[in-house]
């Protein structure tokens, strides 16, 4: 499984890339729904632990399907802007300092996570009425593990 996705695998189908991903919408309950890109090494971490516990989830792929403004305000007034924007990530670095400059609160933030969804911290995790936000393996293992 690791392999498989260290590997680049845009070519396969979903399915083949996660064992454990339940195809089709993501309204299942008591299901996670992990957020996140798919060649991020983050979310293969998480994914890889996912599946080694034998968790069956759904993915979300920021690139391919974006993110809506009302889940980005659920999260941000959830866990607080400062926590989903990702102001150590690439894509924030190479913004010039007249747009990050811009960015001084949630409604600013939201906008620009939704125009540029690599600034989202990943992966998120969506379980019931929870999110974990990045991965660490104590965290998942207290509130993922059946």
């Amino acid at each position: 499984m690791e392999n498989a996705l260290k590997n680049n695998t845009a070519d396969k189908p979903l399915l083949g890339r996660f064992p454990n991903l339940v195809k089709g919408r993501n309204e299942v309950r008591g299901r996670p729904i992990v957020y996140g890109i798919p060649n991020c090494d983050t979310t293969k971490k998480a994914i890889t632990w996912l599946n080694k516990n034998k968790i069956s989830f759904s993915f979300h792929d920021y690139k391919q399907e974006g993110i809506s403004n009302q889940k980005l305000e659920t999260w941000c007034n959830s866990e607080g802007w400062e926590t989903i924007f990702n102001k150590r990530s690439t894509t924030w670095r190479a913004l010039s300092k007249s747009v990050q400059d811009k960015i001084t609160g949630q409604s600013s933030a939201v906008k620009l996570m939704i125009k540029n969804t690599s600034i989202i911290k990943r992966p998120v995790i969506e379980f019931g009425d929870k999110i974990i936000i990045g991965f660490d393996e104590a965290v998942f293992s207290k509130y993922l593990r059946h």
